[in-house]
């Protein structure tokens, strides 16, 4: 958003949202193999990488019809806190600790400020959709805690 990057990089996902033939498993066993990995304290963007590099899955919803977050919400393994709050809570913590011992350091303190407004922006989102409860508010002193 204020990086001055242009244009699309990275990689795409396949156009066609179907099933491969060469997928030896079903979608019951991945079920059962996301709610193992999410009880072992694996997060949803872990799972999906795990499921895509060691087991050969390359897209759950395609297999199953349910994305990760769906089946773990089935299944009652979803953290209370979404991953992407909590990894800007945790940079959020970091940028503070750099800033205790750089005072000076003006690009960290914007940093800080656009990470405060990354997590503020989420935040309202997750109140609207109802993720996170409408009283929930972001403790900038409390932050220091996700960094440990």
């Amino acid at each position: 958003m204020y990086s001055r990057k242009k244009g699309k990089h990275g990689s795409k996902k396949p156009a066609k949202k179907t099933a491969p033939s060469w997928i030896r498993y079903k979608p019951k066993e991945i079920e059962l193999l996301i709610a193992k990995l999410a009880k072992e304290g694996k997060t949803t963007s872990q799972i999906g990488a795990l499921l895509r590099d060691i087991y050969g899955i390359p897209n759950v919803l395609a297999l199953c019809g349910k994305s990760i977050n769906a089946i773990l919400k089935e299944k009652k393994l979803i953290s209370e806190v979404p991953e992407d709050l909590t990894s800007l809570f945790k940079k959020y913590a970091m940028v503070r600790k750099h800033l205790e011992n750089n005072k000076h350091d003006e690009t960290a303190a914007r940093g800080l400020t656009l990470t405060e407004s990354k997590i503020g922006r989420l935040t309202k989102y997750y109140k609207r959709t109802g993720r996170i409860p409408e009283t929930w508010k972001f403790d900038t002193e409390r932050a220091g805690f996700f960094g440990e």
